[in-house]
């Protein structure tokens, strides 16, 4: 078989020489016709390099033709009509372009590649996204990714220490040094090499100075202003393809659009964008909830409480530890155990706010707080994490809950208080003695619910502190600190704790990594309950949408073994009710 011949013009197919007669030749294809791409000896940049990855197949003999002038003569022209199926199998000029096409029409190929490549945005990533995921790389999905040199030159100021940025730096690099170990950094390299199979995109480095000018004469001796000129440039030469900036800086982007550039926040690990729509862990049931759920009704009687297998449209609705109450003539306090389909199954709940039921001499001021001890007490939940404002009684319900199932119900071993160390004002600098002794300045709060609790255990009358040891002896402060740990965060990692009670306070200043660390710790019989309020967030690039408590919170939901609940009204004192509404 004779080779074939070479196009005559950019954009030609090549035609086969065999058969008896040449085919109907079939309409070129807009990417066909589009004008290779021009080769200069200015090195290009690398985002308007054609992605290697195969794009979808290029235009056939058997596609329909584009509306062009005189298409209604070929309706009535049988020879100017597209070959049919049967003429394809046994005519060989007749069949469309192969991939052989592909391998020997350069033009056809740098059209497919280019017009796959322009389809995909380039991201260029700023050095703070890096540092704060250091797995942002694999996050863009199908797009690219381009580094300047000046974020690998930062990346390389902050891998040295111990903190969490230098961490990030430093496994930053590695990721880097892995992905083009065997690449070719002028083709790009894909993303997907090392595992990550949700990236499928290119990562390009900057291989050449930026050369078109900033519209606004900003000193380019910032390395913002550098990563300013590269998007820039970046964007001159390759006009069809979105380039955008991603940054965690706020200035940075208002700098960008200032200056005509496409500029985005980093908001993977935002779990959401408005806080209001974060999950309560209550739900209130309508007043005909009764009437349209009270037919099919079964209860019976379990543990001292009184269970109800529902059916209806609200059962749909509903999530698992979830709690729900109705106020009226028949009343309901009670927790979602099971929800299958349009059924569900309730439990009523302890009544802590009567003192027969108090915990460790403390009692439920309001609803919600009578779900956390509901919550705190029971054995099958092994994640509780409570948020509200400051006096809501998250760490005096905690605190309680945990000496009452270490000294009464010997559930638990000891308690375990370990909180982020982020200063509101000004640092104090280093703190003398050991790390109990280190972590003692920031538990104010602690020593001062344990005076509370000390106070509530001698007064209390309950049957289990009448029949403890505990209870009649009223233990004295010093044994109930013997009971009570304080650990820093820093010494977590390798830990595994065994049948304790971890109190993490001031959660919403640990990022999702950091309370992934800790939540890991825990071993057979540890409990962990997470105390924080989103609204007070003191850790720099923390918002209320990417921290971890928000993050834990989200994931955790309908999982049988957690609960959450939001503590909405404040119980510390008049003075600091109206504060918190007036200040």
């Amino acid at each position: 078989m004779p080779l074939p011949k070479p196009p005559a013009r950019l954009g030609d197919r090549v035609q086969t020489q065999t058969g008896p007669k040449p085919a109907a030749k079939a309409p070129e294809s807009s990417a066909a016709r589009k004008p290779q791409a021009r080769t200069t000896g200015k090195p290009e940049a690398h985002a308007a390099r054609p992605t290697v990855r195969a794009a979808s197949r290029p235009p056939t003999a058997t596609d329909p033709a584009p509306p062009v002038a005189g298409r209604s003569s070929a309706a009535t022209d049988p020879a100017s009509r597209p070959a049919s199926r049967s003429t394809l199998a046994t005519d060989p000029a007749a069949r469309p372009a192969s991939r052989s096409t592909l391998a020997t029409d350069p033009a056809a190929r740098a059209a497919s590649r280019s017009s796959a490549a322009d389809a995909r945005k380039l991201f260029v990533l700023d050095t703070n996204v890096l540092l704060h995921d250091p797995n942002s790389l694999f996050r863009f999905a199908e797009h690219d990714i381009f580094l300047p040199m000046i974020v690998l030159e930062e990346l390389d100021h902050q891998k040295k220490g111990l903190s969490e940025v230098a961490r990030n730096a430093r496994q930053v690099s590695r990721s880097l040094d892995q992905l083009i170990q065997s690449a070719d950094l002028a083709q790009g390299v894909r993303l997907n090499a090392i595992g990550h199979t949700e990236a499928t995109g290119l990562l390009y480095v900057q291989m050449r100075p930026a050369v078109a000018q900033l519209p606004i004469e900003l000193p380019m001796g910032k390395a913002d202003h550098v990563i300013l000129s590269i998007v820039h440039d970046l964007r001159q030469s390759s006009p069809k393809r979105d380039v955008v900036l991603v940054s965690k800086d706020i200035n940075m982007r208002l700098k960008a659009r200032a200056l005509g550039l496409a500029a985005e926040d980093y908001l993977h690990d935002h779990v959401l964008d408005d806080t209001d729509l974060l999950y309560g862990g209550v739900m209130p049931l309508p007043d005909d909830f009764w009437a349209r759920h009270g037919k099919q009704v079964e209860s019976w009687q379990q543990d001292g409480r009184t269970w109800y297998r529902i059916h209806g449209p609200l059962c749909q609705e509903l999530i698992v530890n979830e709690f729900v109450w109705l106020e009226g003539d028949m009343p309901l306090y009670a927790q979602v155990r099971e929800v299958t389909g349009r059924s569900a199954v309730l439990a009523t709940l302890r009544d802590h706010s009567h003192r027969k039921n108090s915990v460790w001499g403390i009692t439920a001021r309001n609803r919600e707080q009578n779900f956390a001890l509901n919550l705190l007490l029971n054995p099958d939940i092994d994640f509780v994490s409570l948020l509200g404002q400051a006096g809501t009684g998250k760490t005096l319900l905690a605190l309680a809950a945990g000496l009452a199932q270490i000294f009464d119900t010997q559930r638990y071993t000891e308690i375990i208080i370990t909180r982020a160390t982020v200063p509101v004002g000004d640092d104090i600098g280093f703190l003398p003695g050991t790390e109990e002794e280190k972590m003692l300045p920031w538990m104010g709060a602690l020593e001062d619910n344990l005076e509370v609790l000390h106070q509530g255990a001698s007064r209390s009358t309950s049957a289990a502190a009448s029949q403890s040891d505990w209870g009649r002896s009223q233990p004295a402060l010093d044994l109930i600190r013997s009971r009570i740990k304080v650990k820093s965060l820093s010494f977590m990692r390798g830990r595994t704790f065994l049948n304790k009670f971890l109190i993490m306070d001031e959660a919403q200043n640990l990022t999702p990594k950091q309370m992934k660390t800790l939540i890991t710790r825990a071993g057979p019989g540890t409990k962990i309950i997470c105390l924080g309020n989103i609204a007070q967030i003191d850790t720099p690039y923390l918002t209320e949408g990417s921290s971890g408590l928000t993050y834990v919170v989200d994931r955790f939901k309908g999982w049988p073994h957690a609960g959450h609940i939001i503590l909405q009204r404040g119980e510390r004192s008049r003075l600091a009710d109206y504060a918190s509404a007036a200040l």
